[in-house]
């Protein structure tokens, strides 16, 4: 059965029709929209999603080339190891690291293949923390490089997350020994 092309006034109409398909009609839409055989593993839920997105791309547009090359980039990354996949930022060579430590300004190199400190090469941050402080550090820490650590009063940015609302759906603020101190007017202890 083929399909006229798709405007984009059709479009939703068409795509909300898809959950009333069966699996038979789902798999025959993919052929078309996809040009092959939908995988026998699918599922209706997952076939009506992706076909969504198909109609949506040719209609509207897909993804950019640029956008495509670095998901191919991140598939082949993880099909090797996990370590190849990672998912920190990366730096760029030629970017230089500065850390004071004890009184001591280290000053390292980030190169195509790892890093330079002391005119020495390191695979790691981390080996190079270690090697400054004597003791085991994570090296994007040390250098500042990775951001604090989310918990249940703050983001991954360090900014105080909004409490849920409690049962009677008003939101409290967890306050501070200073902040209630100020509060009422006293001066905080030092």
């Amino acid at each position: 059965m083929a399909h006229k092309p798709l405007d984009a006034k059709s479009l939703e109409a068409e795509i909300s029709g898809l959950g009333d398909l069966g699996l038979k009609e789902l798999r025959a839409r993919w052929l078309t929209h996809y040009g092959r055989p939908a995988p026998r593993f699918f599922r209706s839920k997952l076939l009506v999603r992706a076909i969504a997105y198909q109609m949506r791309a040719q209609v509207h547009g897909g993804l950019s080339e640029a956008t495509k090359r670095r998901l191919r980039e991140i598939a082949a990354a993880a099909r090797g190891t996990a370590a190849d996949a990672v998912v920190m930022p990366r730096i760029k060579p030629g970017t230089k690291l500065i850390r004071t430590y004890r009184e001591a300004v280290h000053s390292v190199l980030v190169l195509d293949e790892g890093f330079e400190w002391q005119e020495r090469r390191y695979a790691s941050l981390s080996a190079i923390a270690t090697a400054i402080t004597g003791t085991r550090w994570n090296g994007w820490t040390f250098f500042g490089l990775k951001g604090p650590t989310p918990t249940h009063q703050h983001d991954g940015r360090g900014k105080f997350k909004r409490p849920p609302p409690g049962p009677d759906g008003k939101v409290t603020w967890v306050r501070t020994h200073r902040a209630r101190m100020r509060a009422q007017g006293e001066a905080p202890r030092a």
